[in-house]
């Protein structure tokens, strides 16, 4: 794999870390499919008990790198892209799932944590879903899990409205377990994973199983939302209000 995502494994424990801190961490097709692998390699080792998702210090994820992002669009169906893979392997993972958030949570650095058994974050993390704003739709089946777990008010702001949210207000709304300084997140995120490798195993998954429930549903509406993303990426609108965030990006830099 390359440097762009690192994997550890050790006690137990698969640490996968997105590494590309020069770009936020803005994810790419490639880094998408290397998450891909390293979901499915914890999922097959039953040595592996808890995989934990990391970023880089300032920034979890950007979300979608725009530029890699449009080249993949046009040359193949967008929802049989890497990233919708990665997307499933996380909503159907047959592993604990814990994150530590530092920083920049944009796009899919919001909607993959509704996924995550238990997200620390740091008191300045930020969360942000402008999928509208881009002329798009809410993915990860995040228009089903976020008004189950937050009440349509909330989910309403977070992916409609793209009204960005702090880390005591994602703990308020439900897909935030803990709050600390940046300095301990990863520390904190890996005491808790330690903690859940150390459990009796069996009884750990079956617990799971149960609070998590029949994950089919969200898996639908994930493959229903992908389907309209892939509408709305190759229409004129999208593609107007792409133009002018890249354009934006370029004034900016």
């Amino acid at each position: 794999m390359s440097d762009l995502v690192l994997v550890e494994t050790s006690a137990g424990i698969t640490t996968i870390r997105m590494n590309r801190p020069e770009k936020k961490n803005a994810l790419t097709i490639d880094m998408y499919a290397q998450m891909v692998s390293a979901i499915d390699k914890a999922n097959a080792d039953s040595s592996i008990n808890v995989i934990v998702m990391l970023g880089a210090q300032g920034a979890f994820t950007a979300g979608n790198d725009i530029t890699d992002f449009l080249e993949m669009a046009g040359e193949r169906d967008s929802a049989s892209m890497p990233v919708f893979e990665f997307l499933e392997r996380i909503i159907m993972a047959e592993k604990p799932l814990v994150a530590g958030v530092d920083g920049l949570a944009i796009g899919i650095g919001t909607t993959m944590l509704l996924h995550c058994d238990y997200v620390v974050a740091s008191d300045t993390s930020l969360f942000k879903t402008p999928f509208v704003d881009l002329g798009l739709v809410p993915e990860a089946g995040s228009s089903l899990l976020a008004p189950r777990l937050m009440g349509h008010q909330r989910a309403f702001e977070l992916l409609v409205m793209g009204n960005s949210c702090s880390a005591e207000e994602g703990k308020s709304a439900g897909f935030i377990n803990q709050v600390t300084s940046s300095s301990d997140v990863e520390s904190t995120a890996m005491g808790i994973a330690t903690n859940l490798a150390a459990k009796p195993q069996q009884a750990l998954k079956l617990s799971r199983d149960l609070v998590r429930g029949d994950r089919s549903d969200i898996l639908v509406r994930m493959r229903e939302e992908a389907l309209l993303f892939d509408e709305r990426l190759r229409s004129d609108e999208a593609k107007a209000a792409f133009e002018a965030f890249m354009s934006k990006g370029k004034k900016s830099g």
